[in-house]
């Protein structure tokens, strides 16, 4: 892997951490992901017109398709997530999804796209889902399963998380063919995307008006802060897969467990660092074995 998609995708990690901060405080569900959606089309909006104006007309159906299959998968894959926050425990879906995820794409890239990896880059691999399992709880996460229903509740948040690591794996696979192999501008597949998201999330936030206006007003500090922020991470990465195989990237991405654990650990005063600082640690370890392999 390249310095410089190294440099990215630890710069992106942080920003991750950091919004991922604000969307938890938020609270949020389908109209808060709306409202970050219409906030970013605002926001960001001179930049998709100057980088797009060009561009964009040119774009035929292979483009277009890509696009609104990424604005597909990203809905999915939060609606997905969402619903396994209710039906589960956030420690056991959301590191599943962020765990499984990577390791599909890789997958997909190492059987379908023709990349190659090194014993080392293997390595890197297991060390990051290892690291994601033990921020989670490590073996903690199953005790308790004598009991028929916390048993039943942790099978629901692993089919939720693993469900949820499917479409993160499919829309970065989608993403990255598209900016890698269509040579298509990361920060337009991510703007236009953007587009699709919010035209499929409309009819949820519209539902009830009332409701979606007052919590506009409760939440619209949190949204305008992922809306501003959250794009650029993401790009970032994207930008990092148009110079290094995606089957690293994809799991290096996961180094924004890492920052997120450590600001759980000191800003939010959350528990368990001790071993925390370890699945921290297998990250950094696995990020770095990536690069070098």
């Amino acid at each position: 892997m390249p310095l410089s998609a190294f440099a990215l995708i630890l710069l992106a990690g942080v920003i991750h951490a950091s919004w991922n901060i604000a969307a938890k405080k938020a609270n949020g569900d389908a109209r808060f992901a709306f409202q970050t959606g219409v906030f970013m089309m605002v926001v960001w909006a001179p930049l998709g017109i100057a980088l797009g104006w060009n561009v964009v007309p040119h774009w035929g159906a292979g483009q277009w398709s890509l696009v609104v299959a990424s604005g597909v998968l990203h809905v999915f894959y939060y609606v997905i997530l969402l619903r396994g926050y209710r039906k589960a425990d956030l420690t056991v879906v959301y590191p599943l999804a962020r765990g499984s995820g990577p390791l599909l794409s890789s997958l997909v890239a190492l059987v379908f796209l023709g990349e190659h990896i090194s014993v080392t880059g293997v390595a890197g691999i297991a060390g990051v889902v290892l690291g994601v399992f033990l921020i989670a709880g490590g073996p903690r996460l199953w005790r308790g399963t004598h009991d028929a229903a916390r048993r039943q509740r942790v099978h629901k948040g692993i089919r939720y998380g693993v469900a949820t690591g499917a479409f993160i794996a499919a829309y970065t696979v989608t993403d990255s063919y598209a900016v890698k192999f269509l040579a298509m501008s990361p920060i337009l597949v991510d703007y236009f995307g953007n587009i699709v998201r919010v035209v499929l999330l409309a009819p949820a936030a519209l539902r009830d008006r009332p409701a979606t206006l007052r919590l506009w007003r409760e939440q619209w500090k949190y949204a305008l802060i992922v809306a501003v922020i959250s794009p650029v991470s993401y790009v970032l990465v994207l930008y990092a897969v148009q110079q290094a195989p995606i089957s690293h990237v994809a799991p290096a991405r996961e180094v924004s467990m890492l920052f997120a654990a450590l600001i759980g650990g000191h800003l939010l005063r959350e528990g368990d660092r001790v071993l925390r600082l370890v699945g921290a640690l297998f990250i950094a370890a696995g990020v770095v074995a990536l690069a070098l392999g």
